[in-house]
């Protein structure tokens, strides 16, 4: 990971953008994708000079009135805006992903366990499963084993039949490892995961690259578990107060859906196959 984190950052958003997508006219032959610096210098209303030492690395304290330009100028989501702020060091960072510990107290593994009809577990920021419920094991037991979220999404065999939208959540996991670097650069745990993904998985080295954003709040997941069929749950995340860098994941299934009907399923088929001797 380079220490440029500002300049790589605006040259992949600049990278991903096209006149037609800021409504601007193409001229000349373009040698690469996405917007010129002087298109996106003209856009965010400043000088084509400063915007190019921006992203070579050789200006690194922007204001916060050019970053708000520049990330309207980028088309950035609020998510990506407040993650340029964070790596240009405009807003303090509570660095909320970065936890001195990665150990799960018992009265987060009993509220874990107090949600027997929906899969529940913890994650840190690099998306290591810190503990998970019986419901969350059953859920994920097809893949090898239930280690790290984005481990489990990239490399696993098991990963791209059981998740059916399988771009959407690899997307989706990059994002969340992105706006993690954004907090906190240094995190080891994140470091050694970015190098495992990138030196065994083309796919999530050009997701990387696109240095997209999205913090894991809410959303649907569209899995086909080998047990009980297909599944569409959607899922909350809620910070851990007492544990910085540690978030609660809940998966939950529409009242009365066939999801709801294979998640009691795979709860009841868990239950008796650890009842047996």
């Amino acid at each position: 990971m380079s220490d440029n984190h500002l300049g790589e950052f605006l040259r992949a958003r600049r990278a991903g953008l096209r006149p037609q997508d800021v409504g601007m006219a193409s001229y000349g032959v373009r040698r690469v994708a996405g917007l010129r610096r002087e298109e996106v210098a003209v856009l965010a209303g400043v000088n084509v000079d400063y915007y190019t030492r921006l992203e070579q690395g050789r200006e690194r304290h922007p204001s916060a009135s050019v970053l708000d330009a520049l990330a309207h100028a980028l088309r950035l989501s609020s998510d990506a805006h407040e993650h340029l702020h964070r790596l240009a060091g405009t807003r303090p960072s509570h660095n909320r992903f970065a936890s001195g510990t990665d150990e799960v107290g018992p009265a987060l593994r009993q509220l874990l366990d107090a949600c027997p009809g929906a899969p529940a577990l913890v994650v840190n920021g690099a998306l290591d499963v810190l503990a998970a419920n019986a419901l969350a094991e059953a859920l994920y037991a097809p893949f090898q084993r239930m280690d790290n979220l984005a481990r489990m999404t990239f490399l696993d065999p098991a990963g791209r039949p059981f998740f059916t939208q399988w771009s959407r959540a690899a997307r989706a996991t990059v994002g969340h490892l992105r706006q993690t670097a954004g907090l906190d650069p240094d995190n080891p745990r994140l470091r050694e995961v970015v190098r495992t993904l990138t030196g065994r998985s083309s796919d999530f080295t050009r997701l990387w690259d696109a240095h997209a954003v999205h913090g894991k709040t809410q959303d649907a997941k569209h899995m086909l578990h080998p047990d009980v069929g297909p599944l569409t749950l959607t899922y909350q995340t809620f910070d851990v107060r007492d544990a910085p860098g540690h978030q609660l994941v809940i998966y939950q299934a529409e009242p009365g859906s066939s999801s709801a009907q294979a998640l009691n399923l795979l709860g009841t088929l868990h239950a008796t196959a650890h009842a047996r001797p």
